[in-house]
């Protein structure tokens, strides 16, 4: 597998003792007669609202509406589809006012040993003890606890949904070091598609993979392999089914996004450029942007 270079990231934090961001100052706005009144015509839904503030996810949102706890300007907001503008329109959730956090676009180099998780009962490493940040982050998508690699983590939820669903397509990218190799059939068997059965315990074809060796290095032989989904362990349990054990696994690519220059551990911002090229991928338009994205 090709050497990561070294190079300092914009921070790293070790697991420590977690510290709880400051809650947002409570906003004071002038409140309109009915839910709409205030809100631009070309407004926002309001559940993509509430997912891009970093409270949940987008499906998460619907249901928060839907169990009345939302509230526009004064009035309990149930149905789907209302639009709103979150720059004049009072949004209250839970009787507190939504807040309006800068958004964070993060790329961690996630070691092995941590879980992709917001936090755990039984007290193990989790992807957020590397993470330090005033505003709530969420991984996008997950990798199990010995998997290493690229890991986006944002409060963007429109972004997380776009990179997750497999309708926008978005690659990843992993090098796996297997025992034995994938022979000629396993890696047709790959690139056409595997059964795997889910969590419901049906069977279901993967979609097509990408499967190549990489140069044979440092003694060892690295295979890599190009997804376009995201269920659970899916490389693991392709490679499993194939017959290979998965010795190490690496994911180096998340669409536009590579890992080179993050040392294992560290985390940085993404840089304006790779925020355009993500975008890009994801079939943002301008409207869907954030602010800073267009000027």
């Amino acid at each position: 597998m090709p050497e990561t270079p070294r190079r300092p990231a914009d921070r790293t934090r070790r697991p420590q003792s977690k510290a709880k961001p400051p809650a947002p100052a409570r906003a004071t706005k002038r409140t309109p007669a009915n839910p709409q009144e205030g809100a631009a015509a070309d407004g926002e839904r309001l559940q993509k609202v509430l997912a891009a503030s970093g409270i949940a996810s987008r499906r998460a949102a619907e249901d928060i509406i839907r169990s009345g706890r939302v509230k526009v300007n004064g009035k309990i907001v149930r149905e789907m589809g209302v639009k709103v503008n979150p720059a004049r329109d009072n949004i209250l959730v839970d009787n507190k006012q939504l807040a309006q956090p800068r958004r964070r676009y993060i790329i961690l180099h996630k070691p092995s040993g941590y879980i992709t998780t917001m936090s755990d009962e039984r007290g193990r490493w989790t992807v957020t003890d590397l993470v330090d940040t005033l505003e709530r982050v969420v991984p996008v998508g997950r990798l199990d606890r010995d998997t290493e690699g690229l890991l986006l983590l944002t409060n963007d939820g429109e972004v997380a949904h776009r990179v997750m669903h497999p309708r926008f397509g978005i690659q990843k990218e992993y090098h796996a070091l297997v025992t034995p190799l994938p022979t000629a059939d396993a890696t047709r068997a790959l690139g056409v598609g595997i059964e795997l059965r889910d969590e419901d315990g049906k069977m279901e074809r993967t979609a097509p993979a990408q499967v190549s060796l990489l140069p044979y290095k440092h003694g060892e032989q690295w295979i890599k392999i190009v997804i376009s989904e995201g269920r659970k362990r899916q490389v693991r349990r392709m490679l499993e089914a194939v017959g290979c054990e998965v010795r190490r696994l690496v994911r180096v690519r998340l669409g536009p996004l590579v890992l080179t220059g993050i040392p294992k551990g560290s985390w940085r911002e993404l840089t304006p450029g790779e925020r355009r090229e993500l975008f890009v991928a994801l079939k943002l338009t301008n409207q869907e942007m954030p602010t800073e994205e267009m000027e």
